[in-house]
């Protein structure tokens, strides 16, 4: 090849590289995207470092002209509840930025990392839809978990049954739950549970973060608030949880679950949600009778097992105990748990006493409402509210006072009640024990008032 030729050669190359970058310019000024190599990148890191810094005004006026065109719609599309991610689109890149501490891998990377984040703070500057749990420098899940999983305990609940061949007895495993460790002193350990998880039982294990299973002693009960205290040796107890203000919350806080759904084999297992409602009133069955419970709504996964764990709010505090899910085959991610502020009151007093102490009657009760319509009539006439009484305790404070089977119920102090659960709730957040109270009946037809002089369960 002559010397020309060569020339010629070679001026035709350079002119076509000059093209092809001077394409590459207007593309990218149309916002196209390129896959560079990783030796073409490294190379035309200089020049883009120098591009970006001369169109660095104009990329904030484009910025700026998007926010005001499209709003908070562009701002929310681009973020994540789970990872907090900037999803910036501009005339210079098209990039996915991860604002938790990813790697980086070389420096031109790290200097879009950096624009990005810039370009995202101004995008949001009206509002930041970031997650509680994952904003860097802040605590993540796994280091909540990580904390508070020490404290959570299984629950077994075992049970006598006999043997219908040979009638020997032996202790079965009659269902499981979960149970956090809340106070220790030298002596024990306590844990808070569902009443539920444990009634009925003979005896009592508690499986330990660790695996290890130990018997457990149990402390005091409570039926209608589904609460109960177990005990374990102090030796055992490595963590106990840090509760925390559950009037605080607010709808929409994020908050994870912690227990054993389906028994020890996922024991801690780890469910994220939200909360869903607060104060959320549900009537509930119990040994003790029916009950208005208030809890929080939440849809984090709350499976059978999870019952007496642990609702952890984004500061690692447990702001509940999961009690109960809503299992209809038509109903999706409801599941309640009892207030924090509820539980330590409670759990105290049991602590104390074994029980709740509550103003007491000695009366067994049925809602005129319940009643047959058939049968009605012929027990309680015209009436169609109020509480049917079916039994009087011999001795009780009812019984003293004079208040027989079928009477009927309507209110107490002179304030109507129509169902059991209304009457219980006056009667036990309104009346200490000991106190009198005046109740209106009806009794063959004719109302009257009678007095009575509660005792104490």
């Amino acid at each position: 090849m002559s010397k020309l030729d060569e020339q010629n050669l070679n001026k035709k190359s350079e002119e076509s590289t000059e093209k092809e970058m001077n394409q590459k310019e207007r593309d990218e000024s149309e916002g196209i995207e390129f896959s560079f190599t990783k030796e073409e990148e490294f190379n035309q890191r200089d020049e883009m470092i120098e591009r970006k810094g001369e169109k660095k005004d104009e990329t904030k006026e484009a910025i700026s002209s998007k926010k005001n065109s499209k709003g908070k719609k562009s701002v929310v599309k681009g973020l994540m509840t789970n990872v907090v991610v900037g999803v910036t689109s501009s005339l210079l890149t098209l990039s996915v930025v991860s604002f938790t501490d990813f790697p980086r891998f070389h420096d031109d990377s790290s200097i879009q990392a950096e624009e990005s984040a810039e370009l995202h703070l101004q995008n949001s500057s009206d509002a930041q839809y970031t997650s509680t749990f994952q904003q860097t420098g802040e605590t993540t899940i796994a280091d909540i978990v990580e904390e508070v999983s020490p404290a959570i305990v299984g629950v077994v609940n075992l049970q006598e049954m006999q043997n219908r061949f040979n009638l020997e007895t032996k202790e079965v495993e009659s269902g499981s739950g979960s149970g956090v460790i809340f106070y220790k002193d030298d002596q024990y350990g306590y844990i808070i549970t569902n009443n539920h998880v444990i009634e009925g039982a003979s005896n009592i294990k508690v499986s330990l973060y660790n695996g290890k299973q130990v018997e457990a002693e149990i402390v005091g009960t409570d039926a209608l608030t589904d609460m109960a205290v177990l005990r374990i040796d102090e030796k055992y107890v490595d963590k106990v949880a840090t509760f925390g203000d559950s009037q605080t919350l607010r709808t929409g806080d994020e908050v994870i679950a912690i227990g054993n759904p389906l028994g020890l084999e996922f024991s801690r297992t780890v469910t994220r949600g939200i909360i869903s409602g607060t104060e959320r009133t549900i009537t509930v069955e119990t040994s003790a009778g029916d009950w208005e419970l208030t809890v929080l709504q939440t849809d984090a996964a709350i499976n059978p097992g999870n019952s007496g764990g642990a609702l952890i709010n984004s500061q690692g505090e447990v702001i509940g105990i999961n009690s109960l899910k809503i299992a209809q085959t038509e109903v999706e991610g409801i599941g309640f748990a009892i207030p924090s502020n509820d539980v330590i009151p409670i759990a105290e007093e049991l602590m104390k006493h074994g029980a709740v102490k509550r103003a007491y009657l000695g009366i067994q009760l049925y809602n005129v409402s319940d009643i047959a319509e058939f049968y009605r009539k012929s027990l309680v006439g015209s009436l169609e509210k109020g509480i049917f009484i079916t039994s009087v305790e011999k001795g009780s404070p009812a019984d003293v006072a004079g208040l027989q089977e079928n009477d009927v119920i309507v209110a107490i102090n002179g304030e109507e009640v129509e169902t059991a659960t209304d009457l219980r709730k006056y009667l036990y957040q309104q009346v200490k024990p000991g106190e009198k109270v005046t109740l209106d009946i009806y009794r063959d037809g004719k109302k009257q008032s009678i007095s009575v002089q509660t005792g104490t369960n």
